[in-house]
Order: structure tokens, then C-alpha cells, then sequence
């Protein structure tokens, strides 16, 4: 699967969850520019200035400048994904960040007639 940018034809990207594949289809059908996991925020460094813990977001929304980070994984998981956001935002207060949890990707799925993708594929 590739999406046109203003540059045109990209190559194929390889999605980490079907979830995400699946939101990449919906942002092409719109016409919605998109980059995957394009940038990492460092969340922690060690003594030495070395990243320790980092956030890559899912997507980049660049005509919106916003990114997306899918949550359709286990609970305990995504408690911590809470917690990098939450510092994402703390430490780089300019950046726009969404989540989208499971109930509500699961909507946007039904909306659209889309699917539901299974918890194995989900991500």
C-alpha cells in the first residue's frame, strides 16, 4: 500500500497493526496528507544526555499539524501510552497530539462500513 503526498507516489509502508493500516486507508480515501511514525519525542535522557524513553506517535497530520497515536491495544498498555502522552505534552507543549482509543476507532470503523479488525490484529 502507498499514499500520494505532494511529491507523489510513496512506497509501501509496513503498518507495526492492521489498526493501523486500516486508518491509513481512511485518511487516503479523504485525501488526508499522512506521515508514519515520522518523528520520535525524547521523553528521558540518562546522566549523559543519552535518550532513554521516547514517544513515536502513529501518524503525522501535517495539513492539520497534528499528531495520532492509535490506542486499540490491552489496558494496562495503554495506561503507560497515557503517561508518555501526557509527558509528550508536558515537555513539548507547541505539539498537538490525539489518542484514539479503541471504542472509539471501533466507531469510526462502523461509521465508514469498515471491518472491525480482531484483538490479534488490532495492535
Amino acid at each position: 500500500m502507498g499514499h500520494n503526498n505532494i511529491n507523489g507516489p510513496r512506497p509501501p509502508v509496513r503498518f507495526a497493526h492492521a489498526s493501523e493500516r486500516e486508518f491509513a486507508k481512511l485518511l487516503d480515501f479523504y485525501i488526508i496528507r499522512w506521515e508514519y511514525e515520522p518523528r520520535s519525542f525524547p521523553l528521558e535522557r540518562d546522566a549523559e544526555g543519552r535518550v532513554v524513553e521516547s514517544f513515536s506517535p502513529d501518524f503525522y497530520l501535517a495539513d492539520l499539524d497534528l499528531y495520532i497515536e492509535l490506542t486499540t491495544l490491552k489496558q494496562n498498555l495503554v495506561t503507560r501510552k497515557n503517561r508518555k502522552v501526557r509527558r509528550v505534552r508536558e515537555l513539548y507543549p507547541g505539539v498537538r497530539l490525539m489518542i484514539l482509543y479503541a471504542r472509539d476507532f471501533r466507531k469510526l470503523l462502523a461509521k465508514y462500513d469498515i471491518p472491525a479488525i480482531s484483538s490479534s490484529e488490532a495492535g
